[in-house]
Order: C-alpha cells, then sequence, then structure tokens
C-alpha cells in the first residue's frame, strides 16, 4: 500500500484541523450572505433569481467541515484513542464526498444562467460571484481532508501490523 510511509506531526494536524473549521465556517457564512441577498430579491417580470447550491444549502454544508475539523484536532491531541481516529477519518471521508458534490452543483449552477427582472441583476450577478469564490475554496478542503484522510489510513496500517505482530510473537512464545 502506497500510503504506509505518510507520517503527519501531530501539530501539522492540529493546522489542518484549524484550516478545515476555518473554511467550514466562511462557507457557513458566505451561505448567511448569500439568504439575505436572495431574500431581499423583488419579484419581477421575470421573476426571482435561486441558484441549485442555494436551494440545497451547499452553504451549510460546510457545517461537515467545522465537524471534521473538530474531530481532526481531538484525534491530534488524543493519539492512542482508535476509535477517534477512526471518526476524524470518517467525517474527513465525508468532506470529501461533499467537496466534490458541492463543487459539481456549484460548476452546474454557473453553466446555466436563466434571465432575471432587470431589479434583481445586481443581486443575482453578485450571488454567482460568490459562487465562484467558493468554488475555488473547495479544492483546498478536498485536498485538506484527503490528506488527512491518507495519513490516518496510515496510521491505522501501522497501528493493525503492530497488533498482528505481538499477536504472532505470543503465540510463537506459547508454542
Amino acid at each position: 500500500m502506497g500510503c504506509r510511509n505518510s507520517k503527519i506531526s501531530s501539530s501539522n494536524t492540529v493546522v489542518l484541523g484549524v484550516i478545515q473549521i476555518m473554511l467550514g465556517v466562511y462557507h457557513v457564512l458566505m451561505w448567511y450572505f448569500l439568504l439575505l441577498l436572495y431574500m431581499g430579491q423583488i419579484k419581477g417580470v421575470f421573476g426571482t433569481y435561486e441558484p441549485l447550491t442555494y436551494k440545497m444549502g451547499t452553504g451549510l454544508w460546510g457545517l461537515a467541515f467545522i465537524f471534521s475539523g473538530t474531530f481532526t484536532i481531538r484525534a491530534a491531541k488524543v493519539q492512542n484513542n482508535k476509535y477517534l481516529l477512526l471518526c476524524a477519518l470518517s467525517l474527513n471521508i465525508l468532506c470529501i464526498i461533499v467537496t466534490i458534490i458541492a463543487a459539481s452543483l456549484t460548476i452546474v449552477e454557473l453553466a446555466h444562467f436563466r434571465s432575471v427582472s432587470y431589479r434583481n441583476y445586481g443581486q443575482a450577478k453578485l450571488g454567482r460571484e460568490v459562487s465562484r469564490v467558493l468554488l475555488f475554496s473547495y479544492p483546498l478542503e478536498f485536498v485538506i481532508a484527503l490528506t488527512y484522510s491518507i495519513c490516518s489510513c496510515s496510521i491505522l496500517g501501522r497501528a493493525q501490523e503492530d497488533s498482528i505482530e505481538s499477536v504472532t510473537e505470543v503465540m510463537e512464545s506459547a508454542v
């Protein structure tokens, strides 16, 4: 397995967790900004602009980044807890999936633009710019979650090999 030699220090893991929390808070605040922006639209002849990512609440998916960062930091500080490491790994894998889905939805949203009332055009244009900015933050979250996942797989693999060696040593010494 290629990730057996991957090592990351606990302080670097804490930094990854803090960056994940900051990205999660950023996504939630940007969703709140979009909420205020789109709620202020006026019904016009062509209607209001309600993008796909706003309807699905992809900004609120930033809560997954916050939880994942929290568990990542906790797993870095308590290194002997295998279940906490598994929980952090699972949440980081969830973040990878969420990031891929959110980026795909954002790309679909930016690819299609339905005309809106001239009164709402400025808000729609600003909302699309916010989506573009969020689109640039998804690869960062993806790389952070993937890095932690690879390194925690490495740690779990080494721990499993150590436990297997100790069992065989015990069996050999008993015989």
